[in-house]
């Protein structure tokens, strides 16, 4: 059998194995053993268990535990909710300031836990009935927090990052710090995107009063003195000085990510434990149990998903397919957009960390050979996989909203997400226009050019 033909059967089966309903672990192992049973050496099975052991035996990939530990320990305690609640009330002057404050709430919550569910949940379940509470109609609160969740995965430290740094074998500082520029962007355009909407609401609800109609909540202009400000800070600020310390940490070449990861995790237990007094073994278990089940369940997506990779590179699958793009010789931007379309049509199904690993063979070559800096391509695939977060069918941000706004209904939720899809479109068209937004800081810091 041609190279070609097991690879339209290597995908047909993958698509196959994914849309029955298993796991995407296990869907990614079945097919790799079973190609493997197929098509290597009957040896080839007796060495499964050291392949995975030793593609995961990384000490980038031991920090993904430790960050998970350190976004659980902030993501399970009230750190979400005050820091949502310290922006409202430096902001809320600014039209629309409660929408541009959940968008700040959830770009820091996100800097610090590094996990998008998490960023959508601990600042949706105070953000999302505030706004509602205040007029905001129900898919505009719920698409700000579905959007400003999916920044977990681009500011760092990023889960999705790290697996890129794996995969390209690109250096993670890097990575890390080439994230910040684009997220700033987006966070700029999401909080205009706020502030445009609001004032629409606004005018509609000032019409209908005009009209003689009820007053909406909108309209009401909230009140907070100096003193109530500067209230909302002492809950907050050790935990932004816990990102800044982190951040100077592995920038300042002070520590590795395994090790700033570490210290995060520990120094987030102490901090939970300062603030809210969460030190008790029954206040403790569920942090340790989440971080032990998410850390788990992504080590083994990550395992399988090496496995599948080497299966595919052993039979000539992922060379054949570089090569066959290659070969198209599509002009370098041409290239670049069918590879992008190539990962939003994967983000209809599959999470973030399985389009990485599943996909860097091949395509990191033709576009390394194409002149791209795989850095920054890295930026540029993450805010395209951020897309997949808040897009049908899967959208994964799109059911952590509805199980947390049960009341919403689903379409007002996909509505009020696209307008925010739509931005990181135009954030994308911007980094391809202006690569420097993403490779001017790791060039500045690291000392190195592209």
């Amino acid at each position: 059998m041609s190279t070609a033909a097991i690879g339209f059967l290597y995908a047909g089966a993958t698509l196959g194995a994914m849309l029955s309903g298993i796991p995407i672990a296990f869907a990614l192992g079945f097919v790799a053993l079973a190609f493997m049973v197929a098509f290597m050496p009957a040896a080839s099975l007796d060495t499964v268990a050291q392949n995975v052991y030793e593609e995961m035996a990384s000490i980038t990939l031991l920090s993904i535990p430790l960050f998970i530990l350190k976004g659980a320990a902030i993501g399970r305690s009230r750190a979400g909710q005050d820091l949502y609640s310290a922006m409202h009330a430096w902001m809320h002057r600014i039209p629309g300031g409660l929408g541009i404050a959940n968008v700040f709430a959830c770009a820091l919550f996100a800097a610090m836990a590094g996990s998008s569910p998490a960023t959508c949940s601990a600042i949706g379940s105070a953000g999302i009935p505030e706004m509602r509470k205040r007029g905001y109609s129900p898919g505009f609160a719920a698409g700000i927090i579905a959007a400003g969740g999916t920044l977990g995965i681009l500011l760092p430290p990023s889960i999705t990052m790290i697996l890129y740094a794996v995969a390209a074998e690109q250096s993670l500082g890097r990575l890390f710090l080439a994230g910040i520029g684009p997220g700033l962007l987006l966070v700029s355009l999401f909080a205009a995107w706020a502030m445009v909407r609001f004032r629409s609401e606004y005018a509609t609800a000032k019409a209908v009063l005009e009209r003689g109609g009820p007053a909406s909540p909108i309209l009401h202009d909230d009140q907070y003195t100096m003193a109530q400000r500067f209230s909302t800070l002492p809950r907050v600020l050790p935990f932004v000085v816990l990102l800044t310390g982190v951040m100077v940490a592995l920038y300042g070449g002070y520590a590795t990510p395994s090790e700033t990861a570490g210290l995060g995790g520990l120094l987030a237990l102490a901090l939970i434990a300062a603030i809210y007094g969460v030190w008790r073994f029954r206040d403790v278990n569920p942090i340790l149990t989440a971080t032990l089940r998410e850390s788990t369940m992504l080590m083994l997506i990550i395992g399988m998903s090496l496995l599948y990779a080497y299966v595919m590179s052993y039979l000539h699958i992922s060379q054949s397919a570089a090569a066959a793009i290659v070969a198209m010789q599509l002009s370098p931007w041409l290239l670049l957009v069918t590879i992008l379309g190539l990962v939003i049509v994967l983000g209809f199904f599959l999470p973030p960390v399985s389009i990485i690993l599943m996909t860097a063979p091949i395509i990191l070559p033709p576009l390394k050979a194409a002149g791209f800096d795989l850095v920054w391509f890295g930026v540029v695939m993450t805010i395209t996989m951020e897309m997949g977060l808040i897009h049908p069918p899967v959208g994964l941000n799109i059911f952590v909203i509805k199980n947390i706004a049960p009341d919403i209904p689903l379409s007002a939720i996909i509505w009020g997400t696209l307008p925010f899809v739509l931005l990181m479109a135009v954030a994308i068209l911007i980094l391809c226009l202006v690569p420097g937004i993403a490779l001017w800081l790791p060039d500045l810091l690291m000392n190195s050019t592209r």
